[in-house]
């Protein structure tokens, strides 16, 4: 862990609190009385930004690249649980095993490829059913309409345990859009619980709209500019 004086994200912690608070006032106002986690996504920023992240008092990281994220886990020796909140390719999907929850599980293909990672792991692979609610064809995941079929499919993947449901919301979209969009990851959840999956979680919102999502139930947002500043190009 680094030392508060060689903080190379000054704020950072003020920052997380202001952010904290805001998802308090947000859950209080959606009324659902869940617990919210703040994933920081460290994409693009070094591995500094994962110890700064922790001194600043959150412990789960998200990465979108498997190979950035990799290199990151090996430079950094902090305690942290670590999410892949970017699209995983079936020829990656042995790298599953070192992180905590797949957020990205978006095709039948990269399920039975996790399963079988999972399986000679010896081990259940944590996994986030991604639902492109918008239809968006820019991202992946599965459609609403497909998804009983999908839960139903998933339930024979012994080595796979579908958590929750993760969606991304379009870019400037209004707000009746936003809710749109995070109350049909909602659907999505209740139609696996419904299928006997524990999917209790929803990844959804991150720094433009996480206040609306965690409004609508969100349970994980995953926070990057909002918290560090703007990307490194």
């Amino acid at each position: 862990m680094i030392s508060s004086n060689v903080m190379p994200f000054p704020g950072l912690a003020e920052r997380v609190r202001e952010v904290r608070q805001r998802i308090d006032d947000a859950a209080v106002r959606g009324g659902h009385g869940q617990t919210v986690r703040i994933i920081a996504v460290t994409k693009t920023y070094g591995p500094d930004a994962v110890s700064a992240a922790v001194e600043a008092g959150v412990e789960d990281i998200g990465e979108n690249r498997i190979h950035e994220a990799l290199g990151k886990m090996d430079a950094t020796s902090v305690a942290v649980r670590w999410h892949l909140i970017g699209h995983l390719q079936r020829n990656k999907a042995k790298a599953a095993p070192r992180f905590d929850v797949v957020h990205s599980l978006d095709s039948m293909t990269l399920a039975a490829a996790l399963n079988r990672v999972g399986q000679a792991n010896g081990r259940r692979i944590i996994v986030f059913a991604q639902v492109n609610v918008a239809g968006e064809r820019t991202k992946g995941g599965f459609t609403l309409v497909e998804m009983p079929a999908i839960a139903d499919q998933l339930a024979g993947l012994e080595a796979l345990e579908v958590r929750g449901v993760m969606t991304i919301a379009p870019m400037n979209a209004d707000d009746a859009a936003l809710r749109g969009v995070f109350q049909g990851a909602q659907a999505a959840a209740r139609l696996f619980r419904t299928a006997g999956h524990p999917a209790t979680e929803l990844s959804m919102g991150m720094s433009n709209d996480f206040e609306v999502a965690v409004e609508e139930g969100a349970t994980y947002v995953r926070l990057g500019t909002v918290l560090f500043g703007a990307r490194p190009l």
